[in-house]
């Protein structure tokens, strides 16, 4: 079987292609792939060495040739064409008063199509400007109207970690992520702390939330009295990377324990630990109506 590529397309469009004609390509090589309707132009990611199962529907495409300097010349014409025409688009649209934003614009590589990705709160009727788009660009018109995480990934852009956001660097297909996600992380529930450049819910949110369940699973919930090998106190914190629970004890002094050190709890009984809670949870204002917006938004993409 041919090898199997990952090609990476402006805006962070990532799809796998077969090297079906055995071209001699290596990782940051840009290469003609064949589209839906003619070519166009990518630079390789990656080489898949590992099996990936694909329906009909999906069947990867074929790498048609290694990029000449006629193709990157070319693509790099059609990138600046492409901001040329995003402003003609945008007073088109101003024209047809239509609410919609143009987020960017990008023409196949042969110019057989021109898509056009936009962002809006509502349905757009967009079939006068199409036949406008149309006539004056001489081409196959495609309005794609996208989610904000979409936006995000075509804009690009750094997190708050100081790296290229996720959407940009590797992830292919969003997951859900709801806040969950964060209050079992115990992060503090400040939208602006869990929210990344597109406004939505960080994605890396979901990248460690399954360590932290398992962990959380094996000590009683933080503010249980327990019996331990060091003696007895209250649960203030569980250290999930050390996997080991913080206690205070009646005199106010803090030691650690592993699960085998616990020799019981006091069932029925919980006490929250005020100070110790001022110690590691951070407070916010933020409302639950707030948060809830965050969860429901995600079903917007």
């Amino acid at each position: 079987m041919a090898e199997l590529y990952l090609v990476e397309f402006k805006g962070s469009r990532k799809e796998y292609f077969f090297n079906a004609f055995y071209h001699n390509i290596s990782p940051s090589d840009y290469v003609i792939t064949q589209a839906e309707r003619g070519e166009d132009i990518g630079v390789v990611l990656k080489k898949i060495d590992v099996e990936v199962d694909f329906s009909e529907s999906d069947r990867p495409r074929s790498i048609l040739r290694p990029s000449s300097k006629d193709d990157l010349e070319r693509y790099r014409l059609n990138l600046e064409k492409d901001q040329e025409h995003q402003g003609e688009v945008v007073a088109m649209i101003k024209r047809h008063g239509l609410v919609m934003k143009v987020v960017d614009v990008e023409t196949q590589h042969d110019g057989n199509k021109m898509t056009i990705f936009f962002t809006a709160d509502h349905r757009v009727d967009f079939r006068e400007l199409v036949k406008e788009l149309a006539s004056r660009f001489k081409t196959r018109i495609e309005l794609r109207q996208i989610g904000v995480r979409d936006e995000a990934r075509r804009i690009g852009g750094y997190g708050v970690c100081g790296r290229q956001q996720c959407c940009n660097a590797f992830i292919k297909d969003f997951s859900p992520i709801s806040t969950q996600h964060a209050r079992e992380q115990d992060l503090p529930m400040n939208p602006a702390k869990i929210s990344g450049n597109c406004g939505r819910l960080l994605c890396c949110l979901r990248y460690e939330v399954g360590l932290y369940t398992k962990v959380k699973s094996r000590f009683p919930s933080a503010g249980t009295l327990v019996k331990t090998k060091n003696g007895d106190g209250v649960i203030v914190r569980i250290d999930i990377f050390k996997e080991e629970a913080v206690v205070r004890n009646d005199e106010n002094l803090f030691f650690r324990i592993t699960p085998k050190d616990i020799i019981s709890t006091e069932s029925g009984r919980r006490k929250f630990v005020h100070q110790a809670s001022s110690d590691y949870e951070e407070k916010s204002d933020t409302s639950e109506t707030e948060l809830r917006e965050l969860d429901d938004s995600e079903n917007v993409n």
